[in-house]
């Protein structure tokens, strides 16, 4: 059997796709192949259960002729838009769609209710190849680092070494899901402990600014790393703290012991952070009882309401102790 998997972007959605990718592999021998943007394609080349990984740049058109020779058995969509549709319909072989549920996080958002299923994504994605008779397997996610790209911690700062230190997460793809930087800062002060900062470049100021702040004890690592060095840093940590973000689901697959804080959106839109059956190492810090939450299915650039409160009002001290 050979299947095609489709799911573009981004950093944690196709993290959490990892489990259909093993289950396919060890539970029916299939050959896997993935499309995914140019940009998430060095994310899913290490996959030892994957056996080939396409990628386009800026239109599906760029490998749609040599998808069409592979003649697949199967096409799972996980990421189901548009785009997805037309590979769909020009490869014209038999497919099943992951449903998103649109209808129902729009009910949440809009007026409150909340009619999700009480299912984690992954389950969700999982249930799109339950007709070819695969099942969870239980294990969790997958993420592999190249050996070139694991971080020797010695490099970064003389004094950190695995399991003797914290990473925080500093940014997230929108604003409204990230802690105020003052409250950043606030947070690093009270750890009695190396600090690593992560994040992409776009954080590389704010990084800059929490570790100026916040004491000697603190490293700004935003904007240096690659996706899997950050990810070896996470591996070697003590504990993650994370907004709702793409690292959050790294070290989730690493089986890390967690610290998840939520803005705009929240845990039952089924995207927290995803360990083996049986295992729970995250703590969720959210400020609940508002009724403006969730505001977003994804997040804005500022509070839609002006106030922010979702972070605003969220004690800093009780991070603090979850992390002690």
């Amino acid at each position: 059997m050979k299947v095609l998997l489709l799911r573009f972007s981004s950093i944690g959605d196709i993290v959490l796709t990892t489990p259909v990718i093993r289950c396919l592999k060890q539970q029916l021998g299939a050959e896997v192949h993935f499309l995914t943007k140019a940009g998430f394609a060095t994310l899913l080349e290490p996959n030892p259960y994957l056996d080939k990984v396409y990628a386009f740049r800026k239109e599906v058109t760029e490998v749609l002729p040599d998808l069409r020779n592979e003649r697949y058995d199967w096409i799972i969509d996980l990421h189901h838009n548009l785009r997805s549709l037309r590979v769909k319909l020009v490869l014209g072989r038999p497919s099943r769609s992951f449903d998103k549920l649109n209808l129902r996080k729009w009910l949440l958002v809009r007026f409150g209710i909340n009619r999700l299923p009480d299912l984690h994504i992954v389950d969700r994605y999982l249930a799109t190849v339950r007709h070819l008779g695969v099942e969870n397997d239980g294990k969790g996610l997958d993420y592999f680092i190249p050996t070139s790209e694991e971080v020797n911690l010695s490099t970064l700062a003389p004094n950190l070494t695995p399991g003797k230190f914290v990473v925080l997460v500093t940014g997230a793809n929108h604003a409204t899901k990230q802690l105020p930087v003052g409250k950043i800062i606030e947070v690093c002060r009270q750890l009695w402990e190396p600090v690593v900062l992560l994040g992409g470049k776009q954080e590389a100021e704010l990084g800059r600014l929490v570790a100026e702040q916040a004491g000697a004890h603190v490293l700004n690592c935003c904007g240096t790393l690659s996706l899997h060095q950050a990810a070896s840093v996470v591996r070697q940590a003590r504990k993650v703290i994370t907004h709702d973000t793409g690292l959050m689901h790294v070290a989730a697959a690493f089986r890390k012991d967690i610290i998840s804080i939520w803005g705009n959106t929240v845990p039952e839109f089924g995207m927290y952070p995803y360990y083996p059956e049986g295992v729970n190492r995250n703590k969720t810090i959210q400020v609940s009882g508002l009724s403006c939450r969730p505001c977003s299915k994804i997040g804005f650039r500022k509070c839609p309401r002006g106030h922010f409160r979702c972070m605003e009002i969220l004690d800093p001290n009780i991070i603090c102790r979850e992390v002690k």
